[in-house]
């Protein structure tokens, strides 16, 4: 008999009833230091008193009234998000699947419009992750997500990860509409893109006049101590896809384009039930407070350096545990000797949350308000996993 929850996931036997901060609390009591964010969600951590003030006041006055008419809160978080970033225009959405529907939409309408309606093809990479909408997988291009989903979405060229020669000759195509890429792969392996890789694609871009399209959905919001991870290279993507930790934990995300990218997308050409509603935009407000604060984007660049650098020690400790610390700011990973499966379960036991990804990695994705002392019992909490785990 089929469970009445579909069995799509593997779940761990854990149960959380309570949040506070970087910690989550057990239906038993047990106080988990939680290194995983609900995957990069939870950016200012657990029940954090201005999201709960935001939410309760809101909750308080109106929730859903949908797109048909003009909704304060989202014009507020919209005016907030172009202020911020290289954006003209935002379209909200409710997921990051949701923002790389619109993002694939909103590419090739562009070419539509310019009457090149050849132009439908977007270049991927080995390793990526957009979602699991019929867009997404296509996209990401990897048998473990398209294998029994068929007929794919057609209109995706996927190159390997690294590869120039095969990226130059690809964006030469004539029918390429966009390149479509992570500046941090997350469920790939925590794989950053070198500065200088994400300049060349935006020159590549515009040396060939086709979109950037950029996946914030899991790096994005503060994780790599800039409010936008492409920052670091100093470049402007034509379309941006974020969601995750923008809304907090609340459900929420995003598609951000400059003017130009978005002119084919007119009245009637998208739409969303529950996107930017008054709940979600009003906590999306008060976590921007927080996050383009620079003092606290001091905070994340300060704990991310001080994290790795004991994460480092703790590799030189476990070498037949860990054998490689990858990322950038607090957007981590650990490449595993064992299993990562057993080594994040190990971290159950030691009442610590990490993610596993791909590439036998496990993610630390903690809340961007860690602080030292939880930087302190993270690494004592990792070393307690990998000593259990190198014991015969």
């Amino acid at each position: 008999m089929i469970p009445s929850i579909l069995p799509t996931y593997n779940r761990a036997p854990l149960e959380f009833v309570k949040g506070e901060g970087s910690w989550l609390i057990e239906a038993d009591g047990r106080r988990f230091l939680d290194l995983g964010a609900g995957i990069a969600v939870n950016a200012l951590g657990h029940a954090h008193p201005a999201l709960v003030q935001a939410l309760t006041q809101q909750a308080q006055n109106l929730w859903h009234v949908s797109n048909l008419y003009r909704i304060p809160q989202q014009q507020a978080l919209a005016d907030r998000l172009v202020e911020a970033s290289f954006a003209d225009t935002v379209f909200f959405t409710n997921s990051g699947t949701e923002s790389c529907e619109l993002a694939v939409k909103m590419a090739r309408k562009y070419w539509f419009e310019k009457d090149q309606p050849e132009r439908v093809n977007i270049i991927t990479f080995e390793g990526a992750f957009h979602g699991r909408s019929s867009a997404g997988i296509a996209a990401a291009g990897s048998e473990k997500m398209t294998k029994g989903f068929g007929p794919l979405l057609p209109g995706f060229v996927h190159l390997a990860w690294g590869d120039h020669d095969a990226l130059a000759q690809a964006a030469a195509r004539p029918d390429v509409a966009a390149i479509l890429i992570e500046p941090v792969q997350g469920e790939g392996g925590i794989r950053p893109l070198p500065d200088q890789c994400l300049k060349g694609l935006r020159d590549l871009c515009d040396s060939h006049g086709i979109l950037l399209i950029l996946d914030e959905v899991q790096c994005g919001i503060g994780r790599t101590g800039k409010l936008f991870a492409h920052e670091w290279a100093g470049i402007e993507p034509d379309i941006m896809m974020i969601a995750k930790g923008i809304g907090g934990g609340f459900p929420l995300g995003a598609v951000l384009a400059s003017e130009t990218a978005a002119a084919g997308m007119t009245a009637g050409t998208h739409g969303s039930t529950y996107g930017g509603n008054p709940l979600a935009c009003a906590v999306g407000c008060a976590l921007l407070d927080q996050v383009t604060n620079p003092a606290f984007l001091a905070h994340v660049n300060r704990i991310a350096g001080l994290l790795q650098q004991k994460l480092a020690g703790l590799i030189a400790k476990h070498p037949d545990v860990f054998t490689e610390l990858r990322g950038t700011g607090l957007m981590l990973g650990l490449k595993c000797k064992p299993a990562n499966t057993d080594v994040v379960a190990a971290g159950y036991d030691a009442q610590l949350i990490t993610v596993p990804a791909a590439d036998n990695v496990i993610r630390l994705l903690p809340p961007l308000t860690l602080s030292e002392d939880e930087v302190d019992q993270a690494i004592a909490r990792l070393d307690q996993a990998a000593t259990a785990l190198s014991q015969p």
